[in-house]
């Protein structure tokens, strides 16, 4: 059973990444923060360890790439609403983020993509209550009806 996730990013500017994660809304744990590592607290359940690209090489014997050249993970996060996203959005542009493609609307999910200043990609995603229990179907399917009407 999960209990914590921990999700490790690299930075070429700690401090910069600091600042931008808390703009989004983050604390930092300072037990776990010092010159080579931040923990970014998203939740009780969720953190993001931003390490120096050299201390974040130290955990891999495969070459660090460069998140602004090449993507290997895109990480995504739900919010309680279609605003949530969107506030949390400009939050971040704001802070030096960009926003590298349009935002995704299917209906029963919406979500916007956001770089941090080195690269990561962030998902910020909100999904309809019935599509998550039940499958995007059952909530298109309803919306369908409803039209009908």
């Amino acid at each position: 059973m999960v209990t914590k996730i921990f999700v490790n990013l690299p930075t070429a500017d700690l401090e910069r990444s600091k600042a931008f994660y808390t703009a989004l809304g983050c604390d930092i744990n300072p037990l776990f923060t010092d010159e080579n590592a931040a923990c970014i607290v998203w939740s009780e359940d969720v953190f993001f360890m931003v390490l120096t690209r050299e201390f974040f090489g130290t955990f891999t014997e495969k070459t660090v790439v460069d998140a602004k050249e090449s993507a290997q993970v895109l990480v995504a996060l739900s919010r309680e609403s279609r605003d949530d996203v969107d506030a949390v959005l400009a939050a971040g542009l704001a802070a030096g983020g960009t926003e590298p493609k349009d935002a995704q609307d299917y209906g029963f999910m919406y979500s916007r993509d956001l770089e941090d200043p080195d690269g990561n990609v962030l998902e910020f995603m909100y999904m309809s209550e019935q599509a998550a229990e039940q499958g995007p179907e059952a909530y298109l399917a309803e919306q369908s009806a409803t039209e009908s009407v």
